[in-house]
């Protein structure tokens, strides 16, 4: 949403790292400005982001908007709290009746045309089952209850660039649920076109690519390539997404 908070991050982050430095040289807020406004290159973006300093990377807020994600991937995303700020659409206040569309699970989309239209039969189900609670007299809110996980939403996360990189790193991981990957990576992918620096596969990657898997006997043993960027892997795990002959090779 905001996007020109990345460049924000990228200046603050180097400016906090500075400061630290040169002290003794800023009497003045003369001074202080001049060093807030000294160019830096993205060498030294991507030499302070890998530090072992968190702090400097936290100057700075990150909002992101996700339409369309599954209340599913609500329920999976606001585990992370540390200096993360959610808002979503509200089941109490929207009426879906006659509106709902819903996520489809990857593994559902690139299954053979019968199975997809299952899943979304079910979940059109349940969103009958709430329109006819609302047409009852029963609040949003409690109708809410009867609708289908797969429910598209939308969704703001505003982050630090440092919660964003462990998020990603975290999110990314093969042993999440395809949907919380694909919207993790797709964020990914925004933020390193905005920089590629601050945002690399060197320092912000799963966390296979940057070191070591850290589940330890849970790990899927399926590597990711250290210098793989976000749409390489969206690419390699998920060519369904990448128009009708590549969903034609994943279902034959």
């Amino acid at each position: 949403m905001n996007c020109q908070a990345v460049a924000e991050a990228e200046k603050n982050m180097v400016f906090a790292a500075r400061l630290t430095q040169r002290g003794h040289r800023i009497a003045t807020m003369e001074d202080l400005l001049a060093l807030y406004e000294k160019p830096f290159s993205g060498d030294t973006v991507g030499a302070i982001g890998g530090l072992p300093h968190p702090t400097v990377q936290k100057f700075a807020v990150i909002t992101v908007a996700v339409v369309g994600a599954s209340r599913r991937f609500l329920a999976q995303i606001t585990r992370h709290q540390n200096e993360v700020k959610f808002m979503s659409a509200s089941l109490q206040y929207s009426n879906y009746a006659g509106r709902a569309d819903f996520a489809v699970p990857y593994e559902v989309l690139a299954a053979p045309a019968p199975v997809r239209e299952t899943y979304l039969e079910s979940c059109s189900r349940g969103m009958d089952c709430y329109g006819e609670l609302c047409g009852a007299g029963i609040g949003h809110d409690a109708a809410g209850y009867a609708t289908a996980q797969g429910l598209r939403n939308v969704l703001l996360i505003s982050a630090t660039p440092y919660q964003w990189k462990h998020i990603i790193g975290q999110r990314i991981c093969r042993r999440n649920t395809d949907e919380t990957r694909i919207v993790l990576l797709k964020i990914w992918q925004e933020l390193y076109r905005l920089s590629p620096s601050l945002f690399s596969p060197q320092l912000t990657g799963a966390f296979c690519q940057r070191d070591k898997c850290l589940e330890g006997k849970m790990g899927c043993k399926r590597k990711l390539g250290a210098g793989m960027e976000p749409l390489e892997i969206l690419e390699a795990d998920y060519p369904a997404l990448f128009g009708e002959a590549a969903h034609e090779d994943k279902t034959h």
